[in-house]
């Protein structure tokens, strides 16, 4: 099926979901309390999504949301009987795979089923079934096998959409792409406000707590292009400060009015509503109010790709004065040289290095948050840095680094992939970061905002004539990059459009740059 006839076909089945009846049963020895509850709206206004890809298992995700505003989204307070079904064909007649589950309401009516026993590297389409209503259709798609030479790997890499910054157009031409999988790498939601840059507006104040944050993730997935990039390609995720709070560290508040008490039940309540709206594994939930969001992914014999959790383990920001906290620009100060703080934390830390150490895939590829290069600025008073960022925890940095450069040292290539900083960067990654002199041991890729406002011209350039390793930096401009993997390179398509993003953008390429096998240096393409 021809990606525009997916996105028609999905399109014209979510406009004829029917009214539905529901009526009780008992599914796995649980027993519903809906004895007749009739005359539903469509119960799959928030879409459908799949992630977490593998060689014989993918995840696939929906939440009953009737009306999406109403408390658990108009459902009664009980278990509602969902009925998913998969196949390799759109008319479910190839491959086909069907199962029961349970929309919970202690999880918002949330679904999140691990198919497992796929066929590997085929493509899928998937729907859910409740009551009389049919979900929209979603297509998705497994990884290689373990062992297999694939010979590709298409994604791409997002970050940081602003809902009332501008349109999600970004994520329409990602839906109408080519892909395998879609890397997102923080912010898919933002918890703040800025009056200065509203295009459309957040259905309320900051969220703090289940119910509130439950409700920013509607918003955000009532955008019909979020909708449909979902439901399009599986999604990898990881995320960074404003699912919960911006520049929040660990349990460490940005909000220094904020107790510790108040924001750890804060921060518990924002990652539970982020797993009950994005495609990820169960298994990764474990402790609710400390989830692991890192994982391992691997794309046959080609590449192997971790994404990692900088927030939940990372050390407040140093050098902050009493009554302040979170992330600010700051000079040389006696904290930043403290070599045990950390970004990852130590486990985490020791995790990473392990995984690279290990992994004999030719392509390694990092998911995190923000930019690893240098990004510093000089001035009359020395070195000027952003102390959130990874230019905050230098020793943390040279850790990463480190691991890095020794998985480099046995061949192959180690790409890292960021977002966070609103600029398309490419960067040449340092054994060590502080020295032009040491060798390049990996090459960084760090995407633009899908929404949010980003650096002037001005002062990237500034950034781009102080720190050499930065071959291209410019923050003006919003979208994502498409990345194409074969054994012989990686080529990378900045892909970008004017501040604030209207609901009919176009994209063009910002740059191309290729990174070639065995060359940790991007070129430009």
């Amino acid at each position: 099926m021809l990606r525009r006839d997916f996105l028609v076909t999905a399109g014209r089945q979510a406009a004829a979901l029917a009214l539905g009846a529901l009526f009780a049963r008992r599914v796995g020895g649980d027993s519903t309390v809906i004895e007749r509850y009739s005359a539903w709206d469509d119960p799959f206004k928030l879409g459908v999504a799949s992630g977490m890809p593998g060689p014989d298992s993918v995840v696939l995700w929906t939440r009953l949301a009737p009306r999406p505003r109403e408390p658990l989204g108009g459902l009664p307070d009980a278990p509602v009987p969902v009925r998913w079904e998969l196949a390799e064909d759109e008319h479910f007649s190839k491959g086909f795979r069907t199962g029961e589950t349970l929309a919970r309401p202690e999880h918002a009516h949330s679904v999140h089923v691990e198919v497992e026993g796929l066929a590997s590297d085929r493509r899928w389409f998937y729907r859910f079934h409740a009551g009389a209503a049919t979900s929209p259709l979603g297509r998705t798609r497994t990884a290689p096998a373990a062992d297999a030479p694939a010979g590709r790997l298409r994604l791409a890499l997002a970050s940081c959409q602003h809902y009332e910054q501008g349109e999600f157009a970004v994520h329409r031409e990602i839906a109408e792409r080519d892909l395998d999988l879609v890397l997102f790498v923080g912010d898919y939601i933002y918890e703040s406000s800025n009056p200065r840059l509203l295009v459309r507006a957040h259905e309320a104040l900051r969220p703090l707590d289940l119910a509130a944050y439950r409700q920013r993730h509607v918003t955000y997935k009532l955008d019909a292009n979020l909708r449909a990039c979902h439901a399009a390609h599986p999604w990898l995720l990881t995320w960074d400060d404003h699912e919960v709070e911006n520049d929040y560290a660990g349990l460490a508040p940005a909000d220094v009015k904020a107790s510790a008490e108040d924001f750890a039940s804060t921060r518990a309540a924002a990652y539970k509503a982020y797993f009950e709206h994005l495609p990820v594994s169960p298994k990764l939930l474990g402790d609710a109010r400390s989830p692991r969001i890192h994982a391992q992914h691997r794309w046959g014999r080609l590449a192997e790709l971790w994404t990692l959790d900088g927030r939940q383990y990372k050390n407040p920001q140093a050098c902050n004065a009493p009554g302040r906290a979170g992330g600010r620009v700051l000079g040389a100060c006696a904290e930043l040289d403290d070599a045990g703080r950390t970004m990852l934390g130590a486990e985490q830390e020791a995790w990473i290095a392990a995984q690279l150490a290990a992994s004999e895939r030719p392509w390694r590829l990092i998911g995190q948050g923000t930019q690893i290069a240098r990004g510093g600025i000089e001035t009359p008073l020395g070195r000027s840095i952003f102390s959130d960022g990874w230019d905050g925890y230098p020793h943390a940095r040279q850790r990463l680094l480190a691991a890095i450069a020794a998985s480099a040292a046995r061949g192959g290539n180690v790409v890292c992939l960021g977002g966070d900083v609103h600029r398309h960067v490419v960067a040449a990654l340092r054994a060590e970061a502080d020295d032009e002199r040491t060798p390049i041991v990996a090459a960084e890729l760090v995407t633009t905002s899908v929404t949010s406002r980003g650096l002037s011209e001005n002062t990237a350039a500034l950034l781009r004539r102080q720190n050499a390793d930065l071959l291209h930096a410019r923050g003006d401009e919003r979208g994502y990059v498409a990345i194409e993997l074969t054994p012989q390179r990686l080529q990378a398509d900045l892909r970008a459009t004017a501040f604030p993003v209207v609901a009919d953008a176009k994209l063009h390429s910002q740059a191309k740059y290729v990174v070639e096998a065995g060359q940790p240096k991007p070129q430009r393409d």
